[in-house]
């Protein structure tokens, strides 16, 4: 059985990085492992999830390369080197040069907490209830060459609630993000 490898790229704590753990050891998800965990934040609790779970963690600090194509390069060796196949930005916070997205067309995948194609960028959440919409959610995409763009994989909607604040929909477009996003 041909077993696909992935590598996932994180920045913060981790959870959508969990999720699909869980889901694979629980065989939700099939034939694929992730092979590698790497961070740009050396403090990013999803470094500590990966090292639970017997995955290679590694922090790959972006100030030590003179550009960002040269960090990309960087982390481009890192996923060959492990012959990773798909690449998953879970909460990674970094855009992505055209060098990176050209190498992996249509191999990697992000999870927004928006409906794309609306509120692309930072703070979804925030410009979704600031603009009034009724419906919010997340995207699961393929990453192309623009910001929180790319073909579209599935989308999970949630109901903004009178009282909502960023927080209070975050949380829940969260646990939309980490049924689909698996």
């Amino acid at each position: 059985m041909i077993t696909m490898n992935i590598g996932v790229l994180v920045s913060g704590r981790g959870s959508n990085l969990q999720s699909i753990i869980d889901n694979i050891e629980n065989g939700y998800i099939q034939n694929a492992r992730i092979v590698v965990v790497i961070s740009d934040n050396k403090d990013a609790y999803a470094l500590q999830r990966a090292k639970n779970h017997g995955i290679e963690a590694i922090f790959a600090d972006p100030t030590k390369f003179q550009s960002r194509d040269e960090y990309d390069r960087y982390l481009m060796k890192l996923l060959s080197d492990r012959n990773v196949e798909l690449v998953l930005l879970a909460g990674y916070m970094r855009v992505l040069g055209s060098e990176f997205v050209k190498t992996y067309k249509n191999r990697i995948m992000n999870i927004h907490p928006a409906l794309l194609p609306s509120f692309r960028g930072l703070h979804a959440q925030r410009q979704a209830l600031e603009y009034g919409v009724k419906v919010a959610g997340c995207t699961v995409h393929f990453v192309d060459e623009e910001v929180d763009h790319g073909p579209i994989i599935l989308q999970r909607c949630v109901y903004v609630k009178e009282d909502d604040t960023e927080e209070t929909l975050s949380a829940r477009i969260l646990e939309q993000e980490h049924e689909i996003f698996p």
